[in-house]
């Protein structure tokens, strides 16, 4: 098989080297090219065409994130971003996961990095290859906004749902498609779980508070769960949910901790639909999106098995087709829908 072109885009000579050299120690990866801003990028992308560009976020002339605008709007090519680990780089990060970037590799130590880890060399390999097979098309930037899904049926459940969302790879966008799509009178507490490093959940929980109609936030220990709220669960921390009392509007309670990581992740999906299924029973609700590997096909059996609801994102429309793959393998999915017909799949089983 061909080796993956890569071009490497970032405005320090030596982070370029280092970067390259990382790239090329794996046989499968080839650098066709390196660029020192975004101006010279463009050009280089014209002419070598590679299958993948990693590109830095702060450079002189035009930087990152305006960089990969013009790239998915040009040159449509699947880029992973680089990124140092402060509070302004993780929110240009989640716009640049919303403008169709495939994923991002946090950078050792920052922008006075020397050496990348031998744990963020794997990370950034791993990541390359994945974003060399992704189809391009359905990274296409799709501006969110407030609430435009369309008004139907009053919601006529007796007693509110729970209803925990779960991706990965692709996953911000997708989340933002499907929660700007939900009503703010909906009858329903949503719990997210997104796989990213630590650092970077309250930029996307704040982002997300941009775009939906329900308030949204990233969840700490003891939040009540109400209906009409949304939690991101925090990186590096699995969520789960425990029995407050039997009111209406305060059933239960959010509680985080760092036990050991399932599925090679914290926060797992399966752990926050495990604990979601247990406590609300067929008052649950599951949702798969786009994302590799297998977390969250046990957590949705979970939830099936206790007469919950559960939906799964469509390949034709996943960035990754995995992790809704393996809970439909398992038996796990009452619905398979594209991306743009979850919000009004949900809603239908509220109604």
């Amino acid at each position: 098989m061909s080796k993956i072109k890569v071009l490497v885009v970032d405005d320090s000579t030596f982070m370029r080297q280092v970067i390259s050299d990382t790239i090329q120690a794996d046989p499968s990866i080839e650098v066709v090219g390196t660029a020192r801003d975004g101006e010279d990028a463009l050009k280089k992308i014209s002419e070598l065409k590679p299958d993948v560009i990693t590109l830095d976020i702060e450079m002189p002339k035009m930087d990152g994130l305006e960089t990969l605008a013009h790239i998915m709007n040009k040159f449509p090519t699947p880029v992973v971003m680089l990124s140092a680990m402060d509070k302004r780089e993780a929110d240009i990060v989640v716009r640049a996961l919303e403008l169709g970037a495939v994923d991002f590799v946090s950078k050792t130590g920052g922008k006075t990095a020397t050496l990348l880890d031998e744990e963020t060399q794997g990370e950034l390999i791993d990541k390359i290859r994945m974003a060399a097979t992704v189809d391009v098309k359905r990274l296409q930037y799709m501006p969110s906004k407030k609430s435009y899904v369309t008004r139907g049926p009053r919601f006529v459940t007796q007693q509110f749902k729970v209803i925990t969302i779960g991706a990965s790879t692709g996953g911000p966008k997708a989340v933002m498609k499907v929660l700007s799509r939900i009503p703010k009178d909906v009858p329903a507490c949503f719990l997210i779980v997104q796989h990213m490093p630590v650092g970077f959940t309250k930029s996307f929980s704040e982002r997300l508070n941009e775009v939906c109609e329900l308030p949204v936030k990233e969840a700490i220990d003891g939040d009540e769960i109400k209906p009409g709220r949304i939690f991101v669960a925090p990186s590096d921390y699995h969520m789960t949910v425990e029995k407050k009392d039997a009111s209406l509007l305060q059933r239960g309670i959010i509680r985080l901790a760092k036990t050991p990581k399932v599925n090679k992740v914290r926060p797992s999906v399966d752990v926050t639909m495990t604990s979601v299924a247990e406590v609300y029973g067929p008052d649950s609700m599951g949702v798969l999106l786009t994302g590799m590997g297998i977390d969250g096909a046990r957590g949705m059996l979970a939830i099936k098995e206790k007469n919950g609801k559960t939906i799964a994102e469509d390949p034709s429309s996943c960035v990754i087709f995995g992790m809704p793959k393996a809970a439909i393998e398992m038996g796990a999915v009452d619905k398979v829908v594209p991306l743009d017909k979850i919000s009004d799949t949900m809603l239908s089983f509220l109604t």
